[in-house]
């Protein structure tokens, strides 16, 4: 199913006001949450989104629709963030899923507004961030989500298998992963 976008690399620097409104428009939909203060809201999304967009190794896909707007986008980083002291606060990197995160340090958050799921897109991005990864010499990349999520089914079609979990703020969060170099490992753990 053709879903009318296209896939463009953009270096955080180059995102105007405008894309960065969009972006931040399905990063909120797409969280389902509502928060009790702007103070909690800024800090989800520096969290999830924000710390995204400073730029270094960092990539930034956006899937634009026919007239240029924002119909979704992947951002990710390459490094390890186990290693990372930007991602301190994200403590099951550093104690669950440390040494996952050594072979599979690349990792993503993916969102697309609701008219552009399900038609293919959202695939479309994991594969182009697979490639930027590969190709800057990830050995594999993953993503983390609740391990009862129904995004779970998604990642698997992409090529992404579990391969850990652990409990975080009460709910029990999985590490799905893809190798780049070719081999699927399958490696469990658990909490």
């Amino acid at each position: 199913m053709s879903d009318g976008a296209r896939i463009v690399a953009v270096a955080p620097a180059d995102l105007t006001p405008a894309l960065v409104e969009q972006i931040d428009a399905i990063f909120f939909e797409a969280s389902g949450r509502s928060f009790t203060s702007a103070f909690e809201r800024a800090a989800f999304r520096e969290r999830w989104l924000g710390r995204y967009l400073q730029g270094g190794t960092d990539v930034v896909l956006l899937a634009l629709d026919a007239g240029g707007a924002a119909a979704g986008y992947l951002i990710g980083a390459l490094e390890d963030p186990a290693e990372q002291e930007r991602f301190a606060d994200i403590t099951y990197f550093r104690a669950g899923f440390r040494d996952l995160c050594r072979h599979y340090p690349a990792h993503l958050h993916i969102n697309l507004a609701p008219a552009f799921r399900n038609r293919g897109l959202g695939a479309r991005l994991i594969a182009a961030f697979a490639a930027r990864a590969a190709e800057a010499g990830a050995p594999g990349l993953h993503v983390v989500t609740a391990r009862s999520a129904r995004n779970v089914r998604f990642y698997s079609r992409c090529g992404l298998a579990e391969q850990g979990h652990t409990l975080w703020k009460g709910g029990e969060v999985a590490f799905l992963a893809m190798d780049l170099r070719g081999e699927q490992k399958n490696k469990t753990t658990g909490s």
